[in-house]
């Protein structure tokens, strides 16, 4: 009966959930990512930030990139010295922040990140967002929270959307979207093709105390993604799915790079009574190539290869108990020219369980546990998380007010590259991997107070999060008997303390304006006295937009949003001259700024809607380029179209 309840109340929420709320405010949005069943967000016990499709459209974000830096403060993609993207989300760099789509996990990384470009907006319906430690119920790299895209359903018999979108620097982003629905089947197909030109900078070089460069890079992607299902029965609903992802930059005109990635799964969902179960299989290639134009050879140097099973059973044992247990099987295969031996593999297991208990009206409390085996080195280990609920009132001034607490212990096994790693970056050093490394283990509390009134919410958050055995490079030294080249090793390093708070206010009037306010403070503290490999968080991030939505007639209807983020200077060590260590460490000041973007959407008629904007409207330019700037030349005008039906 419970289960037959919630799959009505999540049908009625998709349905009927007004768009006037707008926003976070949609309290009929379901959710999966916190639990691994579906609630209701204002019911869901782990705290969630959902991105509605509304935000991503208002946004105007091509990948996840581009969404988070306008939606969440407390994140910063900064660049290494190839210009891969690294990702610091309040404290946790990409290794500790586990992605996701569709609840599937991504092979691939760069500079220990995915690659972002891949994860295109085109056909997203919702982005869930668990900033607490997710490791009892997603096992490793989930100790930083976990990021969920949810892709579009298709619910209508017959849609088609395109769009288009051109601004500075030749960036272009076309992308078009299909969907049918007839009888028991249904599919979707998403392709997007972007583009951006190679562009140069400029340096003033007064203030630079720290590397720069003089050329951004762009690239060129394709994207496809088709996902069909099939009802079975009432109960039994079959999907598939399938991907290919192809990206190319040049850094050098003759050897251009391509990223290739190629995806494909299956599924099957069982509904009876008062269970549901999920049986599903997954495949994901992300390979790495050089393209020798002269010569027309295409020289593969990279794949990772992932085939992951997943089994997930829920039962409601009646309205205030829900049982949920799964197990997972991956088979990890790594080909890199910089390991040992060149390719790698391993296994993984695990099972966990949660408990999930509403005692009564004012209270709920979760419990999960993990169970994780690895094949290389026999690595095992056991995650708890405990996460509870309160709802003080249900009446008066207070009965929109919940407050949530959890306290789960994180969990990240080191990676393949992280043990078998064996490359010369250009000259400085030779990085290595250690086959010895213990597994990377936290313990994360959370506390959260939110209270909605009417159209309007506010919600504070604050984290601490001790992490111990840290995985990361130590200091550079030079192996006996040989001291003219540098080695820097994989090693467990100090504790990582990072603590901090966010705050976010938000609301709708009657008058058509919305408004966002979010603000983030993270602050880490080390042992370790070394250069640090990646920039920390700047202590103060803030992100704001406020949209004005008014309908002149039945057929016109127009949008004018103005968002922004403010961030604060961070100090970083830094090795002076990283070919002559000799010259030891310096702290190295990177100013804060602010970029704010000023856009307006007009829609015709349902239909059409164009769009012009203005990104960084004040003009802001960097001093000189580094590898936490943005990477900006000035105000850029972008034009955009798109259709559906």
């Amino acid at each position: 009966m419970a289960a037959a309840l919630m799959a009505t109340t999540i049908a009625n929420a998709h349905a009927e959930t007004p768009d006037s709320l707008g926003m976070a405010l949609d309290l009929g949005e379901v959710v999966v990512t916190g639990t691994r069943t579906p609630r209701l967000l204002k019911d869901v016990p782990v705290q969630t930030r959902v991105i509605t499709a509304r935000d991503i459209e208002r946004t105007d974000a091509t990948n996840i990139q581009d969404l988070l830096q306008c939606e969440l403060p407390g994140v910063e993609f900064s660049y290494a010295m190839n210009q891969q993207v690294n990702m610091n989300l309040s404290g946790f760099s990409g290794q500790g922040v586990l992605f996701l789509v569709d609840g599937e996990r991504l092979a691939g990384e760069t500079m220990d990140n995915i690659d972002f470009t891949r994860l295109s907006m085109a056909d997203v319906e919702r982005v869930e967002i668990v900033r607490s430690c997710a490791s009892a119920l997603y096992g490793s790299s989930a100790a930083g929270g976990v990021i969920n895209i949810i892709t579009k359903k298709q619910r209508k018999p017959l849609s088609l959307s395109l769009d288009a979108r051109w601004g500075q620097h030749g960036s272009l982003r076309y992308s078009a979207d299909i969907g049918t629905r007839n009888g028991r089947w249904t599919n979707r197909l998403s392709v997007q093709r972007t583009a951006m030109d190679n562009y140069s900078v400029t340096s003033s070089g007064d203030n630079a105390q720290t590397s720069t460069f003089s050329e951004v890079f762009g690239d060129k992607t394709w994207n496809f993604a088709d996902r069909a299902s099939f009802a079975l029965s009432p109960s039994v609903t079959l999907s598939a799915r399938a991907g290919y992802f192809f990206r190319t930059l040049s850094r050098t005109v003759d050897t251009p790079e391509r990223y290739r990635d190629y995806t494909a799964g299956a599924k099957m969902e069982w509904k009876h009574g008062n269970s549901t179960m999920e049986l599903s299989y997954g495949f994901d290639q992300y390979d790495k190539s050089d393209f020798q134009s002269i010569k027309g050879l295409d020289i593969r140097r990279y794949s990772n290869v992932q085939n992951n099973a997943k089994l997930v059973f829920s039962h409601y044992i009646d309205d205030e108990k829900q049982f949920v247990i799964g197990a997972d099987w991956l088979y990890d295969f790594l080909m890199n020219n910089n390991l040992d031996n060149d390719s790698h593999h391993q296994q993984s297991a695990d099972i966990y369980a949660q408990y999930d208990w509403t005692i009564d009206s004012h209270w709920e409390v979760v419990g999960a546990l993990r169970y994780d085996y690895l094949s290389d080195g026999n690595m095992q280990h056991l995650t708890p998380r405990l996460t509870a609920r309160w709802r003080p009132c249900h009446s008066g001034l207070w009965r929109g007010l919940s407050l949530r607490g959890s306290y789960g212990m994180g969990f990240r096994s080191p990676t393949l590259k992280e043990k078998y790693y064996n490359f010369d970056m250009a000259g400085i050093w030779i990085v290595e991997g250690c086959q010895s490394l213990k597994a990377e283990t936290s313990h994360n509390l959370n506390l959260a107070a939110e209270y909605i009134r009417g159209r309007c919410s506010v919600t504070l958050a604050a984290y601490y999060n001790n992490v111990d055995n840290r995985i990361t490079t130590g200091l550079p030294y030079y192996k006996p008997g040989n001291n003219q080249q540098l080695y820097l090793n994989y090693q467990n390093l100090s504790t990582l303390s990072i603590y901090g708070m966010e705050a976010t206010m938000q609301g709708r009037w009657q008058c058509g304006i919305e408004a966002k306010l979010s603000y983030a403070y993270t602050h880490e503290e080390t042992r370790s006295h070394a250069a640090n490999q990646y920039m920390p968080a700047r202590h103060h991030a803030l992100t704001a937009r406020i949209d004005w939505d008014h309908s002149w007639s039945r057929n016109l209807a127009t949008v004018v949003s103005l968002s922004g983020r403010a961030v604060s200077g961070v100090d970083n060590r830094e090795y002076a001259n990283m070919y002559d260590l000799s010259q030891g460490t310096i702290d190295i000041h990177y100013p804060g700024y602010s970029i704010w973007k000023l856009q307006a959407t007009a829609k015709m008629w349902q239909k059409v809607k164009i769009n012009i904007a203005i990104d960084n409207i004040f003009n802001y330019k960097p001093d000189y380029y580094y590898y936490n700037a943005p990477l900006t030349t000035g105000a850029n005008v972008m034009a955009g179209v798109s259709v559906s039906f």
